[in-house]
């Protein structure tokens, strides 16, 4: 992108439209970035590599974290760069998933396998566009719903740890229940979670440029040695934790109520 010179630097400071009129290359590379690594998820999951689909997804999941960050460092914000984002995230956390456990899992089922993916990609649509229509209104320190990225990371680390361990979608687990069900449970799970009012912690509080403790940058160096010693068990253990989180953090809210109802 050519730098535009500082009259026009100056007009987009006094003239904030200017700024949401225009095309940025840098967050937006890694926004197309980020959809690549989807469409390359589907792609792997119709030849039957469901560990490179699974892992395209999680490298998305990078990225569209990455092109906010960079867009608001670089002051490159856009509303072009918010659309773009958002229909990159529904092919990257909505389609794709959704089409890489139904042929990992869900097929044999028949009706109920896609109804189960058709849920999961709905209920991705309807979360981004509720997602978009209230970022002004809502609270910057929680999500109102699962967010899309986890909701796919739960689908994509039950793929990839599965066959790490060896196990494919149509074999029975621990001698009584069949993945396929297993899968269908998550699916429905996370696209219900999504529309969900359960409320999820997001992290736009935190600081990076404030002093943290020692034990913090302790933490960081632990969980980067976990990550590392088997990606798809961790990752997979850290996105059940995190959808489980909104409801634990739900029936905490309803407990301290009946708590202040009996005082």
């Amino acid at each position: 992108m050519i730098e535009p010179s500082p009259r026009l630097r100056r007009r987009k400071l006094l003239n904030p439209s200017l700024r949401e009129r225009s095309i940025y290359l840098l967050p937006n590379l890694f926004t197309t970035a980020a959809l690549f690594a989807g469409f390359y998820a589907i792609v792997q999951a119709m030849n039957g590599r469901f560990e490179h689909a699974a892992v395209a997804i999680f490298v998305a999941m990078v990225l569209d974290g990455l092109d906010g960050r960079v867009a608001r460092l670089t002051h490159t914000q856009s509303a072009f760069g918010a659309e773009y984002d958002s229909l990159s995230d529904m092919v990257s956390f909505g389609v794709a998933p959704a089409l890489v456990v139904y042929v990992w899992a869900l097929q044999p089922l028949g009706k109920l396998g896609w109804i189960a993916a058709f849920i999961y990609c709905s209920c991705a649509a309807l979360r981004l566009a509720r997602f978009n229509t209230k970022l002004d209104d809502s609270d910057k320190r929680f999500f109102q719903g699962l967010p899309s990225p986890s909701a796919a990371a739960l689908l994509a680390g039950l793929v990839w740890v599965s066959f790490d361990n060896g196990v494919s979608g149509s074999e029975v687990f621990l001698g009584w229940i069949k993945m396929n069900w297993i899968a269908w449970t998550i699916t429905v799970f996370a696209g219900l979670t999504m529309v969900s009012d359960m409320r999820y912690y997001s992290g736009k509080d935190i600081n990076m440029r404030r002093s943290v403790p020692f034990v913090v940058i302790l933490l960081v160096v632990l969980a980067l040695v976990l990550i590392s010693y088997s990606p798809p068990v961790v990752l997979f253990a850290i996105f059940v934790l995190y959808g489980v989180s909104g409801y634990l953090y739900w029936l905490n809210g309803k407990l301290k109520q009946r708590r202040l109802q009996k005082e």
